[in-house]
């Protein structure tokens, strides 16, 4: 069988500090992914992950179906919609370029598979900033977003509750699951699967849409939200193993 190839965009950050020391002051600058258990877990099993950071996607992100094609599965994650919508030549030059929101939903609808992983800048995101409301990827995922900032802090964590114990994603994973401390508040829609929920909250949930599958993860794949404990939990890399080859009809 052929090998899975999937596509990450995001995940990534710049931090600049500024030290002051007295009258004396300095300044630093600083890079972090966050896409490193996932790499990991998901290679071990075979699976290809190409991690596209946050400040490279805006050029690099692929601009036509047949590169997205070339990706048997595409995961969005903590990446707000400005930076596949601006692409330097629109941004820069005034040039028209194609949307990659539109191209997503065609890829999907065509037969690929794509997954939102939650964050800051997922769903609606801080401050309402991410802005996936109302976009076509919205539309192709299982889940329904608000107009407005979405994140929920559990600083004490909260314990994750399967509701599809026998979906392929989840099929095998003991509990109970570690804690996760956040997550975006989404509301499923009526022909999605919720496989793991907080409340009324959907956690995992998965569609099909046209062709193609998607699937909603609204906690963190890296830190913060996703804990420690939750990182390296066994069933971490059996989860998303599970959750690409779903995705990509080999579950």
């Amino acid at each position: 069988m052929a090998s899975i190839r999937v596509l990450i965009a995001g995940e990534s950050w710049v931090t600049t500090a500024t030290h002051v020391k007295g009258w004396d002051f300095f300044s630093s600058t600083t890079f972090h992914t966050g896409v490193d258990h996932l790499r990991a877990a998901l290679g071990a099993q075979g699976i290809q992950l190409v991690h596209i950071p946050s400040h490279e996607a805006a050029a690099a992100f692929p601009l036509t179906l047949d590169a997205l094609r070339a990706y048997d599965a595409i995961i969005l994650s903590d990446i707000g919609s400005n930076t596949l919508l601006l692409h330097p030549n629109t941004w820069l030059y005034g040039k028209p370029m194609p949307n990659r929101l539109t191209l997503l939903r065609e890829y999907v609808l065509s037969g690929g598979g794509l997954a939102m992983a939650g964050g800051y800048y997922s769903y609606q995101g801080i401050y309402g900033a991410a802005r996936y409301h109302r976009t076509p990827v919205e539309e192709v995922l299982p889940v329904e977003i608000d107009p407005w900032d979405d994140r929920v802090e559990v600083p004490e964590g909260f314990a994750p509750q399967v509701t599809a114990p026998e979906h392929p994603i989840v099929r095998g994973l003991e509990g109970p699951w570690p804690v996760l401390l956040g997550y975006n508040a989404v509301r499923a829609r009526p022909d999605a699967t919720v496989v793991a929920a907080y409340g009324d909250h959907p956690l995992l949930a998965v569609r099909t849409a046209g062709r193609g599958r998607t699937l909603a993860w609204t906690s963190d794949i890296g830190p913060h939200w996703c804990s420690e404990a939750f990182l390296n939990w066994t069933g971490f890399a059996a989860l998303w193993g599970q959750a690409v080859r779903w995705l990509v009809g080999r579950a």
